[in-house]
C-alpha cells in the first residue's frame, strides 16, 4: 500500500490509513461508528514499539515501507472472536448432515471452515463426527480449516487454549476426552488436530483450496465486507463447493439479493444449497 510521503498526519487521517490498509489486505471494513477498535486493537502494538499514538506508528509505516509491520497491524485489526461449538445447533446440524449426505453420496465428505480464527471451529465439528461415528477410516470427513491470520493459525495448529477459552462452549466431557491439562492450559490431543488440516487463505485473493467441497462453513465472516466484495466471496465459495453442497453462513448473513449461486435448503434452516446452470438432481438429504 502507499501512503503519503509527509508524515503529519491527524489521528483521523491515520485512522483512515490504517482502515484503507485492513480493506486493501483483506477486503475488511470498519465502520466509521466501530472506529474505536483500531486504537483498541493496535494498543498492544504501540507498546510493544514503543510509539505513544496511532501517528507514530503511520509515521513508521511510511517510514519503513515493508510489510512485516504492515502485517503486524492487519493481523491486530481481525476480528478473532470464536469459541468451542459456537451456535451449537448449527454444528449439530452440520453433523446430521454430512453423516446423510455421506450415506448418500457413498464417500467422505470434504468440509471447509473458512474464517476459521484459532480453531474452536473445526475442532467443534471433528469431537461432533466422532460421536457421530465418523471419527476415523474412511467414515472420517476431511476438514480443511483456513483463515487469513498467521498468528491465530499458528495457535490453531498448536491446539493450546487458555482455561477461559477452553470453558466457552466445551462441556466438561468432551473437554476431559479431547484436552490434557497443561500447566494453567489446555492443549488438544494429537489425535484430534490431526483431522483437521490448517491452511493460511485469504478469502478475497487467493483461490480456494484444491478440490471441491460437500460442506463449507463462512459463518460471521461476511459481516465485514462490503457488498461488492460478498458478491466476489460468494463467486468464489460457489466456484469451491460441488453442485448440491451446502453453504453455511453466520445467522445475520444471508446470499439473498447478492448471488444466484446457492438457494435457501428446506430441510436445513439458515444453510443454502449450491446450484450451478444445469439442473441438480435434490438430494435424499435435503
Amino acid at each position: 500500500m502507499h501512503f503519503p510521503a509527509s508524515t503529519s498526519i491527524a489521528s483521523s487521517g491515520a485512522m483512515n490509513l490504517i482502515s484503507a490498509l485492513l480493506e486493501q489486505r483483506t477486503g475488511q471494513q470498519i465502520a466509521a461508528n466501530r472506529a474505536w477498535r483500531i486504537e483498541t486493537a493496535l494498543k498492544p502494538l504501540l507498546r510493544e514499539r514503543g510509539l505513544a499514538s496511532l501517528d507514530e506508528l503511520v509515521a513508521q509505516l511510511v517510514a519503513t515501507r515493508t510489510g512485516d509491520l504492515g502485517d503486524q497491524v492487519v493481523d491486530a485489526l481481525l476480528n478473532q472472536e470464536t469459541s468451542f461449538f459456537r451456535d451449537a445447533a448449527v454444528l449439530d446440524m452440520i453433523a446430521d448432515a454430512t453423516k446423510a449426505m455421506q450415506a448418500e453420496i457413498g464417500r467422505k465428505a470434504r468440509i471447509w471452515s473458512s474464517g476459521c480464527s484459532t480453531g474452536q471451529e473445526p475442532l467443534s465439528l471433528a469431537m461432533l463426527f466422532d460421536e457421530r461415528g465418523m471419527g476415523e477410516g474412511t467414515n472420517a470427513p476431511e476438514i480443511v480449516a483456513t483463515d487469513i491470520s498467521p498468528a491465530a493459525l499458528t495457535r490453531a495448529r498448536a491446539g493450546h487454549y487458555s482455561q477461559f477459552e477452553i470453558q466457552r462452549g466445551l462441556p466438561v466431557r468432551r473437554m476431559m476426552t479431547w484436552f490434557d491439562s497443561n500447566g494453567g492450559d489446555w492443549a488438544a490431543k494429537p489425535e484430534l488436530l490431526r483431522r483437521i488440516q490448517f491452511r493460511q487463505h485469504n478469502l478475497t485473493a487467493d483461490a480456494p483450496p484444491p478440490g471441491k467441497f460437500d460442506v463449507v462453513l463462512c459463518r460471521n465472516v461476511l459481516l465485514y465486507f462490503s457488498q461488492e466484495v460478498r458478491r466476489e466471496v460468494f463467486a468464489i465459495l460457489a466456484s469451491a463447493i460441488r453442485p448440491g453442497g451446502l453453504l453455511v453462513l453466520g445467522a445475520g448473513e444471508t446470499v439473498i439479493g447478492l448471488t444466484d449461486r446457492f438457494r435457501p435448503c428446506e430441510q436445513y434452516r439458515g444453510f443454502y444449497r449450491a446450484i450451478d446452470s444445469a439442473p441438480v438432481k435434490r438430494a435424499a438429504f435435503g
